[in-house]
């Protein structure tokens, strides 16, 4: 490995080292001139007799010495320009740096502290190589921790038990290197610094535009809430890109702030940061950012506690559409062979989530050794759809179609219509503006009502699998609580989740929840009225994807009703339908030739579900003999079935 050893970029620096060593050579001359200890060998480590005199004499006028100025073009001067630095602030960071950048400083600055063990500059050798007075007031200023080369994070002054003018002066290792040209990242930003994915469709162009000319115009201090994650990311990343800045996304802990924002100022750099604990990054920001452009997203409200200085600006995200196919098409490296707008409509994903996904897509097609399919693109955008919604509900990853579904012809068409609306939700309620307004979301609310095992649960599955998405069913155990408002908080996190996330949320047996109001006769009616109130704002609000089940129609209060896009009734099946029902159970088993099914739909009125038990049933039998199924396996299960409803088997059979 060759090492590069041409003086640039550092040739100015040294040039200016060179000016700063006649000075110290000076201020030598001068201190050595009636010192009587100057050529002692062990000077600065006693003091004899002859030494405590000299020091109690007068100090002599200082002869003139050469001012620590020149016309420098360098990146001290690049930084001191940026920075506002003073030249006496300039000044000092150059004296305190030199040793660090020329060994030949050390004893210089020994001799000149009084102590061979002190080679870094101290407060008063600073202001003496300076020619500043140590007596002045605004000289000893610019050590204060709120002056700009201590505040900033460019120097440091160490050793605060030590008188003032004995304190050790320190440049973080950092600034020399940015100085001397090198730009790594400080180490203690290690592994907490990403190469922002720019979002190459944000939620609104204009929104971005907007932002990008606030960024543009100068230092800006932001806090942007989005209602999804992710959002508020690829806006911010949008407009920085679109403003020609270059970004640190931060994703460390807050303790981290005095070395970020030094960074920032170093490399000329906005900060980017996105925290669900907003408020330990706003405190500390809202006092030190004023040169500094910092854009901070959360999902949470901004509190105006969170900022004792000054309040950033407070900006609404828009929400995302989902992203459009030509968004999706240029990160794949061929033509799909499907039909690359249906497959990726449910999906609300941007910037580095939908590269991503279309990554995992591409990888997932290469792992099965096939072309890219409309299955490995939507297995994709799931994974970067998964929330905490499992710590709430139970995750099913749909594993039906349409095929499983034996339904009369007009619940199916309302279910068609239902994935319909999740697809086109953005067109028609944004685009189109038919969005009801009053705070209203973008959600897609469904009802389906019917006998126990006419298919509700199923047909919630399949709808999940024809967009594509997973379906999450709420457990009811995990909601509802005996304490007065912990259900609506329970619900809250559910739903706040459901609204982050590409997914389908599942009430079953709805009525627990959603019940009917009553009269106000004691306590319990009241915290039960007020638990439906909550829940009948919180669904107007909600964006995502919801369906609900219930056994009894007339269960579910009349004001959810009107709330919902679709009620879909699921009749008991008629004679027809459990036909096709027992025909479609017996797909995939093994079966003797000849089973007369019509007389078991005719006869047994059993449901879709039990019917599907039935057959589970005759079909353990048939295993048990390890022969294929026969038409007295099946009776058996029929009668099983009618048995477990407390109902009598028919005589005939």
């Amino acid at each position: 490995m060759t090492l590069d050893v041409s003086p640039a970029p550092a040739a100015p620096l040294l040039a200016r080292l060179s000016a700063l060593r006649d000075r110290v050579a000076a201020l030598v001359a001068h201190r050595s001139a009636d010192d009587p200890t100057a050529g002692d060998p062990l000077r600065g480590l006693y003091l004899s007799e002859e030494a405590v005199q000299h020091l109690l004499r007068p100090e002599p006028e200082p002869a003139e010495l050469p001012l620590l100025t020149g016309d420098f073009t360098d990146p001290l001067a690049d930084l001191a320009g940026r920075l506002r630095l003073t030249p006496l602030d300039t000044a000092l960071l150059l004296i305190a740096l030199a040793p660090d950048l020329d060994r030949t400083f050390e004893p210089l600055y020994g001799y000149l502290n009084d102590d061979v063990g002190r080679r870094r500059a101290t407060v008063g050798l600073a202001l003496d190589l300076y020619g500043a007075p140590a007596h002045l007031a605004a000289a000893r200023a610019r050590f204060h921790p709120t002056a700009p080369l201590t505040a900033l994070g460019l120097l440091t002054v160490e050793e605060p038990e030590r008188p003032f003018l004995s304190r050790s002066l320190r440049v973080p290792d950092r600034v020399l290197a940015h100085l001397l040209g090198d730009d790594t990242p400080d180490a203690a930003l290690t592994g907490f610094l990403r190469v922002p994915s720019y979002d190459s469709e944000p939620a609104d162009a204009e929104f971005v535009g907007r932002l990008a000319a606030l960024i543009g115009a100068g230092p800006l201090f932001a806090f942007l809430r989005e209602r999804r994650e992710g959002e508020g990311l690829g806006s911010a990343t949008a407009a920085l890109r679109l403003a020609g800045r270059a970004v640190l996304h931060y994703t460390g802990p807050g303790e981290r702030i005095p070395e970020l924002l030094r960074e920032a100022r170093l490399s000329g750099r906005a900060i980017l940061v996105d925290s669900d604990q907003p408020g330990t990054f706003l405190g500390a920001l809202s006092a030190t950012t004023s040169d500094v452009t910092v854009l901070l997203t959360s999902a949470r409200a901004y509190d105006p506690q969170w900022c004792d200085h000054r309040d950033p600006l407070v900006l609404e995200v828009p929400s995302r559409r989902a992203a459009a196919p030509d968004a999706w098409a240029a990160l794949l490296p061929d033509e799909p062979g499907f039909d690359l707008a249906v497959t990726v409509a449910p999906y609300h994903l941007g910037g580095d989530r939908l590269v991503r996904a279309a990554r995992a897509a591409q990888a997932l097609a290469a792992f099965d050794g096939t072309a890219l399919t409309a299955a490995h693109l939507r297995l994709g955008a799931r994974q970067q759809s998964a929330s905490g919604l499992e710590q709430h509900a139970r995750r099913i990853r749909p594993a039906v179609d349409w095929r499983d579904l034996v339904l009369p012809e007009r619940p199916l068409t309302e279910l068609r219509e239902l994935a319909l609306r999740a697809r086109h939700r953005d067109r028609v309620l944004g685009d189109w503006r038919l969005s009801a307004g009053g705070g209203r979301g973008r959600g897609v609310l469904g009802l389906f009502a019917g006998e126990s095992g006419t298919g509700k649960t199923l047909s919630a599955e399949v709808v999940a699998a024809e967009l594509g998405l997973d379906l999450y069913v709420v457990q009811l155990s995990s909601v509802v609580d005996k304490y007065v408002g912990e259900t609506e908080k329970n619900l809250e996190r559910i739903f706040t989740e459901a609204d982050r996330t590409d997914a389908v949320l599942l009430f079953d047996e709805a009525d627990a929840v959603f019940g009917k109001r009553s009269e106000v006769k004691d306590a319990h009616d009241r915290y039960a009225n007020l638990e439906s109130a909550y829940l009948l704002q919180r669904l107007e609000a909600f964006d995502g994807i919801a369906l609900l089940t219930t056994n009894l129609r007339a269960n579910i209060d009349e004001a959810f009703t009107r709330r919902l896009d679709l009620v879909i009734d699921f009749p008991f099946p008629d004679e027809e339908q459990r036909l096709a029902l027992w025909r479609h159970g017996l797909v995939h088993v093994p079966s003797e030739a000849g089973i007369e099914l019509r007389r078991l739909a005719r006869d047994f009125e059993l449901s879709g579900g039990a019917i599907r038990s039935a057959v589970v049933t005759a079909a353990y039998l048939a295993a048990a003999r390890d022969r294929p199924l026969t038409a007295a396996d099946l009776l058996e299960g029929a009668r099983r079935e009618y048995r477990k409803a407390g109902r009598l088997v028919p005589g005939s059979w």
